[in-house]
This record gives structure tokens, C-alpha cells and sequence, in this order.
């Protein structure tokens, strides 16, 4: 524990993401007083096209009161 999951668009090369996992490690050390070597992290890569309907709607809007940090673009919950 914890696991975090990162979705974002196809592109970042093999060194963005392992410095953007060790820094979501860090901060998870830093922050929560978790070992670094109980934090995993996985990155799942989603095309543009299919961002709306993969990740925004089911993972964004459609779990929008449990987000922490909500985003600038698409709509909002009724």
C-alpha cells in the first residue's frame, strides 16, 4: 500500500515516467510516512480520442464528489 494508477496520453518517454513515479513515491514517504518500498506505481497509457469516454466519464465525472483535486476542462455533474 498505497498503489497509484496514472492515466495520461501516449508519448512521455520511459525516463518522464520513472521520475514522475519516484516523485509520487516521495511524496507518499514525505507526506504519509509510507516506506518507498511499499509504493507501487503503474501508468496506463490512453489515446486522446479515447480519454473522454475511458477516463473522464467513468474515472472523473463519474466519481467526481471522492476527486481532490478536480479538473480545468469538461463538464460538470449536474
Amino acid at each position: 500500500m498505497p498503489h497509484v494508477i496514472v492515466k495520461l496520453w501516449p508519448g512521455k518517454t520511459r525516463e518522464q515516467k520513472a521520475e514522475l513515479a519516484q516523485a509520487i513515491a516521495d511524496d507518499f514517504v514525505r507526506l504519509l510516512g509510507s516506506k518507498d518500498t511499499s509504493v507501487s506505481v503503474a501508468f496506463e497509457e490512453v489515446p486522446s480520442d479515447d480519454w473522454m469516454a475511458t477516463v473522464f466519464e467513468p474515472d472523473i465525472l463519474g466519481k467526481w464528489d471522492s476527486l481532490s483535486k478536480q479538473p480545468g476542462y469538461g463538464p460538470r455533474p449536474e
